[in-house]
């Protein structure tokens, strides 16, 4: 992989990955059957980059085992985190597990979804508990059903893709006006990341999502990560992740902006010493 010829920061994190390991069984009749795509070869991705923190987010064809996911935290020492998939009913005793294993947060995958909304609230709570995060993705289409919930959560809530709004709207739209009235709360981020799952328009700009992200970083340049989203689940061929870190430039020009993106907001979110 080329490394990329951009400016790098010390201390710099992508914000969601996911990790494979042939080892560790997968729930039957998953969507995408991934290849071995251990730590050893996000390694080659996070030297190209010039990142040294990640945050492992559970692949939902783990489903509720997050074996995997923790060895993978565990690999990657201090500079990792965790993010896991539990069920509404987890025990006390299980969630103190996770945290001790390097775990921050819980995964919410609503887009097909595997847990109820009406769990989130409960589960919330837990969480605030923890000083751990909901990590949610949804079709941002469907903020303003959900926006009232979201301003609420006791916890802090981290949001994927953009919105992922499967199809694309303008910054006046009013699901993504209710995007940006959730940000406002002070105790959301969003993570500028994976446009090409959204984008009608698609490489090298994806200008319809871009737009998005410019409009995010220049409103809530506090509240904003990137990630790569590492080693993007279905995808054939995979996009270039030098390329997709390239675009954060043209979302964020200030290089001010991008240290808060890259280095200053993960490091306080995800607790980085």
């Amino acid at each position: 992989m080329q490394a990329t010829q951009k400016a790098t920061y010390a201390g710099a994190c992508d914000c969601h990955v996911h990790i494979y390991e042939d080892k560790y069984p997968m729930v039957p009749n998953v969507a995408w059957v991934p290849p071995h795509l251990p730590v050893s070869t996000y390694r080659e991705t996070q030297k190209a980059l010039g990142l040294s923190r990640a945050v492992v987010v559970q692949p939902s064809a783990y489903g509720f085992d997050n074996s995997c996911t923790l060895d993978a935290v565990a690999q990657l020492g201090e500079s990792g985190r965790g993010i896991a998939l539990v069920a509404p009913d987890v025990t006390d005793a299980e969630l103190k597990r996770l945290n001790d294993g390097g775990i921050c947060g819980v995964r919410y995958m609503m887009i097909n979804p595997v847990l109820e909304w009406s769990s989130l609230e409960p589960m919330a709570a837990r969480l605030a508990a923890m000083d751990w995060m909901v990590n949610l993705q949804l079709d941002g289409r469907n903020f303003p059903e959900h926006e009232d919930v979201l301003k609420r959560l006791p916890c802090k809530l981290v949001i994927d893709h953009n919105g992922k709004f499967l199809e694309p709207v303008k910054p006046d739209h009013p699901a993504f006006q209710s995007l940006l009235r959730v940000l406002d709360t002070g105790n959301v981020w969003i993570k500028l990341s994976a446009p090409y799952e959204t984008s009608k328009i698609g490489a090298p700009g994806y200008d319809d999502v871009s737009l998005i992200a410019r409009t995010l970083a220049e409103k809530f340049p506090e509240r904003c990560l990137w990630a790569s989203n590492w080693p993007h689940p279905g995808r054939n061929p995979p996009p270039s992740e030098v390329d997709l870190y390239d675009l954060l430039f043209s979302w964020a020009p200030s290089d001010a902006v991008r240290r808060k993106i890259l280095v200053d907001n993960p490091a306080g979110l995800y607790r980085f010493r």
